[in-house]
């Protein structure tokens, strides 16, 4: 989802949060693999709640039509 070239870049964080990502970090794992992937979770995250929202906002609008439509389908079910 998000492949590309690499850039070098500079942020500013708490220092606390940076004594966590070098905590996180492993022989294998560098701390910009750990931003890195952190990133990308969160804009996956982001993303998903984008879409959720539209199609709670798609679901709103037709909802009273769907309720009707699932009376009018309950009253041919036969009692049990």
């Amino acid at each position: 989802m998000f492949l590309g070239m690499r850039v070098k870049t500079s942020v500013t964080i708490d220092e606390r949060v940076l004594k966590a990502i070098d905590r996180a970090t492993t022989p294998t794992r560098s701390r910009s693999r750990v931003i890195e992937e952190a990133a990308r979770d969160f804009l996956t995250r982001r993303a998903r709640a984008a879409r959720e929202a539209r199609d709670r906002e798609i679901l709103d609008a037709v909802s009273e039509e769907l309720n009707s439509e699932m009376a009018d389908v309950l009253e041919y079910q036969a009692e049990v």
